[in-house]
């Protein structure tokens, strides 16, 4: 079976299992875990902040990020298919009890003018917007990367109104690998940020909050009320820690078999690719109004590929570390044999 949902089902190799076997560790509620503090270290330099925080999932990083830089009744504003509106729950509402305003846009980071538009003005009948978000590489635009240029100015348009950003940095991973551009670089015009080892990287589980020292701190009181209080957690944090030192420039090849679906694919009847979405290692499709898009799926399973579907006819495959060329060339001829079957 061919499985290309998602960039999450990456599993250990054995050198990772290795160094999870070995991790040195000690109890990290009181700080002595060695292990988990080498990553936090390393994470938070590689950044260019003071401290960040071992969290065990993407979600609760995103989560604490919001709750550190907001106060009851706040509003935050994202793009309409942000990870943080579309797939956390409602976590914003329950956690921080702040509400989301969002924008749409056509490649996941909303035109600078909408975002002006919508920053609230001094009233008291209006919530006060107290954090805008980006999500970099997008996840439901297709793997698309914002552009620093376009940080840089967001940046400025926040502090012109002394607004918080924060990154949901989940495949930040892959920008950096795409575009040569340093984590530092980045992080620079953020606050707060949520990066994820268990995607594109390879770990198991686990993400972290960078930031700086105080908001560190403030996260971590509200991870553990959250439950996220982990013990000899150093086993966990040894195979992000082995992702980060050793996975990090091989991105670059499941951008590559990323690229490679999306020609071979356009070139098969009843489907369409925008291209220019084909930034990382996502790929998004449409399919034809006369396919039925849960059909095929049914149809590509049973021919040995998983895919996912997304809105109306939007398909969506995702390219990871265990994925090879063959698999991607073997996952474009069950397409077309499904799309060409009776």
């Amino acid at each position: 079976m061919i499985d290309l949902r998602s960039d999450t089902l990456t599993r250990p190799d054995e050198d990772m299992r290795k160094a999870i076997a070995s991790a040195e560790v000690g109890d990290d509620v009181y700080g002595e875990d060695p292990t988990t503090n080498l990553l936090q270290e390393k994470i938070a330099s590689y950044f260019g902040k003071e401290s960040a925080l071992f969290v065990p999932s993407g979600t609760m990083s995103n989560q604490l990020c919001l709750k550190v830089l907001t106060s009851p009744g706040d509003e935050i504003i994202a793009d309409a298919d942000a990870h943080i509106f579309y797939y956390e729950t409602a976590a914003p509402a329950i956690i921080s009890n702040v509400q989301i305003k969002t924008i749409s846009s056509k490649l996941g980071f909303p035109d600078l003018n909408d975002i002006k538009r919508a920053i609230r003005p001094n009233i008291y009948y209006f919530p006060k917007t107290s954090v805008i978000c980006v999500e970099n590489t997008h996840n439901r635009h297709g793997g698309t990367i914002a552009p620093i240029e376009y940080i840089q100015k967001l940046r400025d348009l926040a502090d012109s109104y002394k607004i918080k950003l924060h990154l949901d940095g989940a495949r930040i991973w892959n920008a950096i690998a795409e575009t040569g551009i340093d984590g530092a670089s980045y992080a620079k015009y953020f606050d707060t940020i949520s990066i994820c080892l268990s995607k594109g990287l390879g770990a198991p589980i686990g993400s972290l909050v960078v930031s700086s020292n105080e908001y560190i701190e403030k996260a971590r009181h509200w991870r553990k009320i959250l439950g996220g209080g982990m013990r000899q957690v150093g086993i966990l944090a040894a195979a992000g820690l082995y992702a980060f030192e050793n996975n990090l420039q091989r991105l670059k090849i499941d951008h590559e078999n990323a690229r490679l679906f999306a020609s071979l694919i356009s070139e098969i009847e009843h489907i369409n690719v925008d291209m220019a979405r084909i930034q990382t290692n996502i790929v998004r499709f449409e399919l034809t109004a006369s396919i039925n898009p849960l059909d095929f799926i049914k149809k590509c399973k049973k021919n040995g590929l998983l895919l996912s579907h997304f809105d109306g006819q939007i398909i969506r495959a995702v390219f990871y570390l265990e994925i090879t060329s063959d698999q991607v060339r073997s996952a474009a001829e069950i397409i077309q044999y499904v799309l060409q079957s009776p």
